[in-house]
């Protein structure tokens, strides 16, 4: 497999570029014509840390690492436009391989109407994809921060969480899912290895007022703690309230988990945490349904900083989340 041969193969199956694009993949560097503001992400995935070759299909596995990316526009309520893709290629990964991972990207990329215009190939000890993505808004005050929080606002999550470490769970150990329907067990670690970024949604909220928002995919707890110190507030969550996956109760009792603790603490949802005024989120929340997801008020900002996970019953759980380098 040589390097000009595959990249030659891959420029052969991306699909035309969207009109912001003037030049694409095939030169030094691509060139776009951009109106408004733009918004510019990077996030790289590495094998055995954000995911496993061996549950991991190669087009899962390019499907992935441009979902992650996705899900940094989706939390500035961006419309995704271009992305850049960089392959680290291990010994052991073959030409068609790298194709299939292609595949991955390029029918994720279709979906969401991103257009594939660069990148690189070189050789690492293990598989690594990195991408780049930029998302377009006509303002640059149409993008939202996670700064803007402001105290008396409504804290509001999309979808549901916990279904990605449950599946997470399922794949690493099969006995887990034994008590769970099959259906049920399939749609949980598909949430691990093929996660949909939240980008409609994103957008409603953006256009529904909302004052910050980040997505968790580092886990509930930490990124919550992300927002609040970035808008400069605490936030509090109910405990209770917060929407679990499907299966995800009966996955963590049989790992000997608590489902709240598990879910706050598991990362790779994509979902999308957000502060909103009360008196816009039932608006914001039908905009939300339109866009295929549901949006449910999981607590609120307050004065002062830090988060609190409340339970029934008045006790705190810790705000916990995943650390790339601990």
């Amino acid at each position: 497999m040589g390097e000009f041969e595959l990249l030659a193969k891959v420029r052969a199956r991306l699909p035309q570029p969207g009109p912001q694009v003037r030049l694409g993949s095939g030169d030094d560097a691509a060139i776009t014509v951009p109106g408004g503001a733009t918004a510019t992400s990077v996030d790289a995935l590495v094998d055995g840390v954000h995911f496993r070759r061996e549950w991991s299909s190669p087009a899962q596995i390019g499907h992935k690492a441009l979902a992650s990316a996705l899900s940094d526009l989706a939390a500035m309520g961006a419309e995704p436009g271009e992305a850049y893709v960089v392959l680290g290629v291990p010994t052991d990964l073959n030409e068609d391989d790298c194709l299939e991972l292609l595949d991955g990207i390029v029918e994720l990329a279709a979906a969401s109407g991103t257009s594939l215009v660069g990148g690189d190939v070189t050789r690492a000890p293990a598989l690594t994809v990195a991408m780049t993505v930029v998302g377009h808004a006509p303002e640059p005050e149409q993008m939202v921060a996670r700064a803007g929080a402001r105290a008396g606002d409504v804290l509001a999550l999309s979808g549901e969480i916990g279904g990605a470490v449950a599946g997470l769970l399922a794949l690493e150990r099969p006995q887990l899912a034994a008590g769970v329907a099959a259906a049920t067990a399939e749609r949980l670690r598909a949430r691990q290895l093929e996660p949909r970024p939240r980008l409609a949604a994103g957008r409603a909220l953006a256009g529904g007022g909302a004052t910050a928002m980040i997505d968790l995919s580092d886990g509930l707890g930490g990124d919550a703690r992300h927002l609040a110190a970035a808008s400069g507030v605490g936030l509090q969550i109910e405990a209770d309230a917060l929407p679990l996956d499907l299966g995800v109760a009966e996955i963590a009792a049989a790992a000997g988990r608590d489902p709240l603790e598990l879910a706050a603490g598991g990362g790779e949802d994509y979902e999308l945490l957000v502060t909103l005024p009360g008196e816009r989120f039932e608006a914001a929340a039908a905009a939300v349904s339109e866009s295929g997801t549901t949006l449910t008020r999981i607590g609120t900002v307050v004065a002062g900083e830090g988060v609190e996970i409340r339970l029934p019953g008045g006790a705190l759980l810790e705000p916990a989340g995943f650390d790339q380098l601990s």
